[in-house]
């Protein structure tokens, strides 16, 4: 928003707001609405960004509510796929790590299923694997497909996409459980040497252990392209919630090729 040319308030988390002193959600976005035209908004409840949203007419960016989704991470996501391939559909997406409680793995799924044809590889152990939820989201959509496994190098070689993920200690309510399953998944640069050439590495950062630095110099690993274009695209949806015309965007053109 400074990079826009505007202004930002706000605080740094519930402590510091009337959250602390048992104020809903709803009051508060009734409350803060009074002094922004537009309100980005992060909670650990999910579904916080869907009450906001309808407590209010100022437009509210979900970013991030809990476990559940990541919409502007992935808006970064698809813009640095369709860089790399030109393209939304027609790929096999390998999701790795906690997809359980990794909201921009579900958010990601979600979207992707809009535009179909896209085949998910989702590569976690036992105890995080993908919820029911989401998995249904995907087997609403006819030309998607998945598959649940839970070695990444016996599948990197299929993969047009690496989508790698942190094992989330937040979420864990036993640390033994974490410390036991955040080192499952580590991408090196001989694991890499099986994928195609083309391959995308992405992650939605912070990295912990789960990509080894020797990944960063090669040429397929994206996830700091990620960050760049993160910036760009939710710089474009606050331009485009406040009315601001964006260069270039057809939104008719768009909604086709959502339908598509």
């Amino acid at each position: 928003m400074l990079r826009l040319g505007g202004q930002v308030i706000g605080f740094a988390g519930a402590s510091q707001s009337s959250a602390s002193k048992g104020e809903t959600i709803a009051d508060t976005l009734k409350t803060v609405s009074n002094y922004v035209d537009v309100v980005a908004m992060r909670h650990p409840k999910e579904g916080a960004a869907l009450v906001a949203a309808q407590a209010v007419d100022t437009p509210v960016i979900n970013a991030g509510d809990g476990g559940h989704m990541h919409p502007t991470q992935t808006l970064a996501d698809l813009s640095t796929i369709y860089n790399h391939f030109g393209r939304l559909n027609k790929l096999t997406v390998g999701l790795c790590g906690d997809l359980t409680f990794g909201r921009t793995v579900h958010s990601l799924i979600e979207t992707l299923c809009r535009y179909g044809d896209v085949n998910f590889v989702l590569i976690s152990p036992q105890e995080l694997r993908t919820p029911q939820y989401v998995i249904d989201r995907i087997n609403e959509t006819p030309s998607c497909s998945y598959i649940e496994v839970r070695d990444m190098v016996d599948v990197i070689g299929d993969l047009d996409v690496l989508y790698m993920t942190r094992v989330q200690q937040e979420r864990f309510f036993n640390e033994d459980d974490y410390l036991r399953l955040r080192d499952t998944y580590i991408l090196d640069a001989e694991k890499l040497s099986h994928g195609r050439s083309n391959l995308a590495v992405l992650h939605p950062l912070p990295r912990v252990n789960e990509i080894a630095v020797d990944v960063d110099d090669d040429p397929r690993a994206l996830y700091f392209e990620q960050v760049k274009n993160g910036m760009l695209m939710r710089m474009a949806l606050e331009s485009s919630v406040v009315g601001d015309e964006l260069p270039g965007y057809n939104a008719e053109e768009m909604e086709k090729q959502v339908r598509i």
